[in-house]
Parts: structure tokens; C-alpha cells; sequence
């Protein structure tokens, strides 16, 4: 049994970190293991005792400084209304222009919104080259839907120093894109690919650079803080 105690510690751990989650499909990311769903299900009290510290999650473990989003020229694009055009990139999200400041400007706002809240830990610099931004085209979209398909190389650096902790390395970010009428109903209710491909862009970047910590070194961890009463 969960005490009243340990619950509210793990409330307060949820605002502070993620669990893993088989929705989110990152190079990082894993669904739970078996052990974590029968822990859940068990009727038995010893056999969930045993088996809570296989539940994971992540919190972060860098302070961003700055991020340095990149989209090479040679990344080519395509406007072709086919169900899936042979390019790098592909966004009908915003009017016709450059494609490639488009496509920056999406990851830098989703980078930004991603690492807002991770500022304890080692100082980062971060730099976010894009690969494929392979969204949905107008035939597509409004037909049977498909994938947002994005992927970039990431690259951590020490703030200070300036040595790499970490890549580069190919991060994918796909995530499922609604076709036909749920498409159009997304739009009406403001959930436009580019809110799509934004937040997941943030969300994967958050798990990116987060680390794992078991159930109960999160408790561990948060016994050493107060925490407030439920009034």
C-alpha cells in the first residue's frame, strides 16, 4: 500500500519529472518493462514491494544555457502535392516562403519551450541540426493522415568549456498525424500541425536530456525537501 505520505511525494515528483512512457517512442525513451506493469496490477502487496523500483523515471540533469538551431541549405525541399514527396523537407503548416527559416523557427521555439524548465544540474549548450522535417502534404492530410516524421542531431556541450558531453547523435521525433475529418477537427479546435510538431519537438527534447531515477530514489530524493501540507 501506497501511505498518504508517499503519495503526495510522488504527486510532487510528477511536477518536477516525467514518467517513461510507451507514447512517447524517442531514441531514449522505452516502453515500461513487463515487471513495472505486473507491479501495478498485482493484488499482492509483497509482490509490489519487490518490484517498485523497476518503475522509471526521468528528471533533468542539465541547466540549458543556449540552444543553436541549425537547418543546412542542402536539406532539400519540396511543395509537390503527392501523398509523399522525395525530399528532406516537406510543411504546408504556414503559407508559402522559406522553408527552411520555417522549419528553424519551429525547433527553435520548440527547443526553447522544451528546455524552459531545466536549469538544475550541469551548464549545457545545446546545438540542434535539422535532418528531415517530413511533414503531412494537402492530398495527405486531408485523405487518411500519416506521420510528422523529424529527425535532428543533437549535440551537448559544457557551457564553459565547451567539450562535448554528449553526440552528435540522431534523435527521431516522429509522432502520428490525424487525416480527413479528424484533421480538419483538430484544426478547428486550434491543434494545427505546427502546435503538433511543436510540442512533441519539446517534449522529446525533455526527454532527451533527462536522466532515469527509480520510484524510490525519486521518494528518496524528496523526503530531503518539504513539502506542503494538503490544506
Amino acid at each position: 500500500m501506497i501511505t498518504a505520505h508517499r503519495f503526495i511525494l510522488l504527486v510532487a515528483a510528477f511536477g518536477l519529472s516525467a514518467c517513461v512512457s510507451g507514447n512517447d517512442p524517442a531514441t531514449r525513451g522505452s516502453m515500461p518493462s513487463q515487471t513495472a506493469v505486473a507491479a501495478a496490477n498485482s493484488t499482492s502487496a509483497g509482490s509490489q514491494a519487490a518490484q517498485t523500483s523497476s518503475v522509471t523515471y526521468l528528471t533533468a540533469q542539465y541547466d540549458v544555457e543556449a540552444v543553436r538551431v541549425s537547418v543546412p541549405q542542402r536539406l532539400k525541399v519540396s511543395e509537390a502535392n503527392t501523398f509523399k514527396p522525395r525530399a528532406d523537407i516537406v510543411w504546408r503548416g504556414e503559407g508559402f516562403g522559406d522553408r527552411h527559416a520555417q522549419v528553424k523557427a519551429i525547433f527553435e521555439e520548440a527547443m526553447a519551450m522544451g528546455t524552459a524548465a531545466l536549469t538544475k544540474g550541469q551548464q549545457v549548450n545545446l546545438d540542434v541540426e535539422v535532418v528531415r522535417f517530413h511533414a503531412l502534404t494537402e492530398k495527405t492530410r486531408y485523405s487518411f493522415g500519416g506521420m510528422h516524421e523529424m529527425t535532428f542531431l543533437l549535440t551537448v556541450t559544457d557551457a564553459a568549456t565547451g567539450a562535448v558531453i554528449d553526440g552528435p547523435r540522431a534523435v527521431i521525433a516522429d509522432i502520428k498525424a490525424s487525416g480527413g475529418a479528424a484533421a480538419i477537427a483538430e484544426e478547428q479546435a486550434g491543434r494545427t500541425q505546427r502546435v503538433v510538431t511543436v510540442e512533441r519537438l519539446a517534449q522529446v527534447i525533455r526527454q532527451e536530456l533527462a536522466g532515469r531515477v527509480s520510484e524510490e530514489q525519486l521518494v528518496t530524493r524528496l523526503n530531503t525537501q518539504p513539502v506542503q501540507p494538503i490544506q
